[in-house]
């Protein structure tokens, strides 16, 4: 299988877009559009390194962007120009050797899952890939605010991103770029090296945000495009002997454990469930069946991880998540804190999209006697409308 790397172009300053910051930070549904960017590209490709390549001062935001990518993008600082920073890029490949390398620039957030595909197929042919739309609009020339010539449509062709590229052909490419060059794409530098280039059908939507406009279009489609989907969880623990137990991602000295097939961490188990029945995909049973030894005495985060690529791999987001735990004992508000933490930084959310309680039942019931524990919990996730 051909390994892939991503690079992310998100060193622009936005001078067009006219803003108070750089386009790839403007929100966009909640999100930044470099966010939004990363999540598609994951995506499409969940299992590839994203280098993603930033103004050299950087930005606050780039470290909310980034949240819950951790071991799967790489900063890196840009250039002034786009083939400076792309340059960049391709010198921090050098141990991972790629085979292929896709190039999309940030400011375009619905980057297609098929174009990307195509793309991949089209590299095992050819040195160069780029999806390309056609011109359906009357073209002139324009000299001094005065119309020129008609400019035939039947041989233009708009050139979009993500773009592929062969990473040994390509590499003393931009090895041997000097610090004044300005190539338009990373396709016209294969071009003028003459190495062969594939073309594969774009998308419309994926666009490049560039003017303050577009970003209201992005917005509409947004809206007109997902909708947003609400599952809920609940999962019981018998109390049993021991030292400590796992509630939330979080190792607690207890007294006691919780029994289970796996670390029983309840908490956990339950939001995976939530998620789950936000997809409508079942629930954890039908993803780890308790009867497959693999999963014994396993670490919950590896289901609410697994939950959390299924939200990915059907195009999705999370928004929020909830979880109440039922117990007599032990006291949650300590632990809090760093349940929420660890909650956000396994999900890739922001802490304040985390919510962690707890509550009593009055000593009624196997919890109020001390028998288990219980949680539930709901997920709101955002999904693409059909």
């Amino acid at each position: 299988m051909a390994i892939i790397a991503q690079i992310l172009v998100a060193a622009g300053s936005g001078a067009r877009f006219e803003g108070d910051i750089p386009k790839q930070y403007a929100e966009l549904g909640g999100k930044t559009v470099l966010r939004r960017t990363l999540d598609n590209l994951r995506a499409a490709l969940p299992d590839t390194r994203v280098f993603v390549i930033v103004h050299a001062d950087g930005d606050h935001r780039l470290a909310e962007s980034l949240n819950g990518f951790e071991g799967m993008t790489i900063t890196v600082p840009g250039g002034v120009t786009r083939c400076q920073s792309v340059r960049a890029g391709m010198a921090t490949l050098e141990d991972l050797e790629p085979d292929y390398v896709l190039i999309h620039d940030a400011a375009r957030p619905f980057v297609s899952a098929k174009v990307m595909a195509d793309l991949v197929a089209m590299l095992e042919t050819h040195s160069a890939a780029v999806p390309v739309l056609p011109v359906v609009d009357a073209v002139k020339t324009v000299q001094d605010d005065i119309l020129g010539e008609d400019v035939p449509r039947s041989s233009l062709r708009r050139m979009q991103t993500p773009q592929g590229l062969r990473y040994k052909e390509v590499k003393p490419l931009y090895q041997s770029l000097t610090k004044d060059a300005d190539f338009a794409d990373d396709i016209a530098i294969a071009q003028n090296a003459g190495l062969t280039i594939g073309m594969v059908k774009g998308d419309e939507r994926t666009f490049k945000i560039t003017w303050p406009e577009d970003l209201e279009k992005a917005a509409r489609m947004l809206n007109s495009e997902t909708y947003m989907a609400t599952g809920s969880g609940f999962d019981v623990h018998r109390i049993e002997k021991g030292d400590s137990l796992w509630l939330c991602g979080i190792e607690i000295a207890a007294g006691f454990s919780l029994q289970g097939h796996s670390d029983a961490d309840v908490g956990l188990h339950a939001l995976a469930d939530a998620i789950y029945g936000a997809l409508a995909e079942g629930d954890i049973g039908d993803h780890f069946p308790p009867t497959d030894d693999r999963w014994k005495g396993a670490e919950s985060h590896v289901f609410l991880s697994h939950a959390k690529d299924r939200v990915l791999s059907r195009g999705g987001s999370l928004q929020h998540v909830d979880i109440t735990l039922i117990c007599e004992k032990p006291k949650v508000k300590p632990h809090r804190d760093a349940m929420r933490a660890r909650i956000a930084e396994l999900l890739g959310l922001t802490v304040n999209r985390v919510s962690v309680k707890a509550t009593t039942t009055e000593k009624l019931g196997f919890t109020g006697r001390g028998e288990g524990i219980a949680a539930q919990a709901t997920a709101t996730i955002e999904l693409p409308d059909g």
